[in-house]
Formats: C-alpha cells, structure tokens, sequence
C-alpha cells in the first residue's frame, strides 16, 4: 500500500500544498513506482524544500536483509531516474548533490522512519528555510 502525504492529516497541522517543483516529483514518484518489479515506493512526504522517500527493496541478499544500497544497482537507478525524469520536465537540475539512505533492518527502525514521514510537515515551522508565505 502506497502512503502518500501531501498534508499532515491533523487538523490544526500545516497543509503542504505542493509548487510545481513538487507537483513533478510527485508525478514521477506515482509513475516509477509502476516500473520496478524488484522495489516499490512504501511512503513518502515532499516537503517545501526536500523529500522522504520509504523503498522497499524486494532483492534479498545472503542474510535475508536488503542489499546495502552502495551495492544495490536497483535503489541507486531509481534515484537517478527520477531525478533525470524531473530535471528533464524542469529545465534544470535543481537536486543537490549527495541524498541520505538508510536501511531499516527491524521493525522498531521501520515504524521510526515511518513516523518521521509522516510528522515531517509538522516539523517545518521550525525549519531553517521556513518562512511564512
């Protein structure tokens, strides 16, 4: 199941209304989710200024845990197609230049990153780059 946050769905949170910037990535999200057999987008949250994405890898390696994603061409050919894809449709590239990645490997990491997807757009009025509109 594909979770998707354009909002917080807490009543007095913050609506995250997507620039067009967003609207492309979140295009691109929905469309490469469709393409790959071997991993699938779980959650993501595109922010004003950057974006969370939850993969889950389905390529196992030998101790039944995904991959790490250095040695994983899968996980690092979704990002540079998604970027290109979006940097195509913008005109420019407007990604930085390195991205974090971190592999969950229990449950307890699981439900963590899961919930900082999801409280992310409450955390944005104490961003450094917050400013109101």
């Amino acid at each position: 199941m594909l979770s998707r946050i354009v909002g917080t769905g807490v009543p007095d949170g913050p609506l995250v209304e997507l620039t067009q910037y967003g609207k492309t990535a979140n295009k691109y999200i929905n469309q490469l989710n469709e393409f790959y057999n071997d991993i699938s987008i779980e959650s993501y949250v595109i922010m004003p200024n950057h974006i969370h994405i939850l993969l889950h890898v389905k390529e196992k390696g030998p101790s039944g845990t995904p991959v790490p994603t250095m040695q994983n061409s899968t996980v690092a050919r979704f990002v540079s197609t998604f970027k290109r894809f979006c940097n195509k449709e913008y005109g420019k590239n407007i990604w930085q230049y390195r991205s974090y990645d971190h592999i969950i490997r229990n449950r307890q990491d699981h439900e963590e990153h899961l919930r900082y997807i999801y409280e992310n757009p409450l955390r944005w009025r104490f961003d450094q780059l917050y400013k109101e509109e």
